[in-house]
C-alpha cells in the first residue's frame, strides 16, 4: 500500500500493522474532483490545473496572477508561481529547485498542469467586455511534467510576476 503523505509511509508501525484507520475505498484513484458551476456575465476567465498546482497555490492566488499578468504565457506563469512556492516551502532558492534532476523533482512538488480559458465571447455578448481582456488568444495552457525544466535555456524566457496591488 502507498500512501501520499511521507508521515504514513515512513512509520514502521503502520508499515507492519497497516493503517490505523480502515481504508474502504483506495486512498488515491484516477477519478478527478468535479465542481459545476454556472458562469456569471462578470466572470473573466476559467483555471483548469491539476493538484499539483493547487497544493502550492491558493484559489485566491491563482486569480490573482491570472487577472494581474498579460494573457501570453499565464499558464506557464502560474507554474512558476507554484514552483516558486514549492521552493520558499522548502527553504530553497527558486533556481536551486530548477536545478534538481527530473527523477528527484517529484520528492519536491508534484506534476503540474494548468489551462487558462479566457472568456471574451461571453463579455462580448453582453457587452461588458474590458479592454484588459481583447485578443484573439483565448486559451492559454501548459502541463509541467516532472522533467518542466529540460528546457533549453534559449527557450525558457523567465517572465517576472506581479502578484499584490
Amino acid at each position: 500500500m502507498y500512501l501520499k503523505k511521507p508521515e504514513f509511509n515512513r512509520d514502521p508501525l503502520f508499515q507492519h500493522f497497516g493503517s490505523p484507520v480502515p481504508l474502504k475505498r483506495a486512498v488515491m484513484t484516477a477519478e478527478p474532483s468535479i465542481e459545476i458551476r454556472k458562469i456569471k456575465p462578470q466572470d473573466l476567465f476559467l483555471i483548469f490545473a491539476s493538484d499539483g498546482l493547487w497544493e502550492q497555490l491558493t484559489d485566491e492566488a491563482a486569480v490573482d496572477i491570472v487577472f494581474k499578468n498579460p494573457r501570453r504565457g499565464i499558464a506557464k506563469r502560474l507554474v512558476s508561481a507554484a514552483l516558486q512556492e514549492a521552493a520558499r516551502k522548502r527553504e530553497m532558492r527558486y533556481e536551486d529547485i530548477k536545478r534538481i534532476e527530473k527523477g528527484t523533482r517529484r520528492h519536491f512538488h508534484d506534476d503540474i498542469s494548468v489551462v487558462v480559458i479566457y472568456l471574451d465571447q461571453h463579455q462580448q455578448q453582453h457587452g461588458s467586455r474590458s479592454d484588459r481582456f481583447r485578443g484573439h488568444n483565448t486559451v492559454d495552457c501548459t502541463n509541467a511534467p516532472v522533467d518542466i525544466f529540460s528546457l533549453n535555456a534559449e527557450e525558457e524566457e523567465e517572465v517576472p510576476l506581479h502578484l499584490g496591488s
